[in-house]
């Protein structure tokens, strides 16, 4: 228990380092930014793989390839679902629409960013802590690193957006970490859940696999071919995703 509430802090705590970073570097090129998070999603594909849907196979019994696949989609169209019904939530920022008229689009595009961030980061932390149902501690702590290397440039990107739609330094930190905080309540719900019942162990594991695979394919590829390096950011995808293999293979 020890290992999981200290993991789930160290996932959790990575948005707000990312945070303070953003703080320190309020501009950050797209071509360092595209090729951090592509590492990231490179780090996080690999621990989605091998640290959660080839072991959810592996303890699936006589179903497996049914309960594994039924997980992933299950795990994706939770995400998308989520992603629809985000609400705009303008108003704790703390910034006067009537003060500010023309930043009130651009606070709740920005929010609505901010929101999906926290709501996205619930089920990374859930696999987070489901990895742990599996009892192989390297391969948890492998999802775990993934996800906390999404973390920090994710942490770092929505300081900008959040201090230029007008909320103070005060604010744009609580609301970053409070991302964060998502997190590390994820990561323990994720761990409670299989230590209760290791029947679902097999499907908790693809479902964290899938919102894994569907944040990666859906935000973070996307945003990492949008800015025109995408052959550098390829090769760092591919890059993260080779390391934790070598990790896995190394240390397993």
């Amino acid at each position: 228990m020890q290992m999981v509430m200290l993991t789930a802090l160290g996932v959790g705590g990575a948005t707000v380092i990312g945070a303070v970073l953003g703080f320190v570097f309020k501009k950050i090129s797209h071509k360092f930014s595209d090729i951090v998070l592509s590492f990231a999603a490179g780090v996080m594909l690999s621990a989605a793989v091998i640290g959660l849907i080839i072991p959810s196979l592996e303890y699936g019994g006589r179903w497996k390839l049914l309960v594994t696949v039924t997980g992933v989609f299950c795990g994706a169209l939770c995400i998308n679902l989520i992603d629809k019904v985000v609400p705009h939530l303008h108003r704790l920022s703390g910034v006067d629409a009537e003060s500010h008229p023309g930043k009130q689009e651009q606070l709740n595009k920005v929010l609505l960013f901010v929101i999906a961030i926290a709501i996205h980061n619930l089920p990374e932390g859930i696999a987070a802590g489901v990895g742990f149902g599996t009892d192989n501690v390297g391969d948890a702590l492998m999802i775990s690193a993934g996800i906390a290397l999404q973390n920090i440039p994710e942490g770092m990107v929505i300081i900008a957006p959040m201090l230029a739609a007008g909320m103070s330094n005060a604010r744009t930190f609580v609301a970053a970490s409070f991302t964060g905080i998502i997190e590390v309540i994820g990561t323990l719900l994720g761990y409670f859940a299989v230590s209760i019942s290791n029947t679902v162990l097999p499907f908790a594991l693809a479902f964290a696999g899938g919102t894994m695979i569907y944040v990666i394919s859906d935000e973070m590829i996307p945003e990492t071919h949008s800015h025109g390096n995408e052959s550098g950011a390829t090769f760092s995808l591919l890059a993260g995703f080779c390391l934790m293999l070598v990790f896995d293979v190394l240390l397993g």
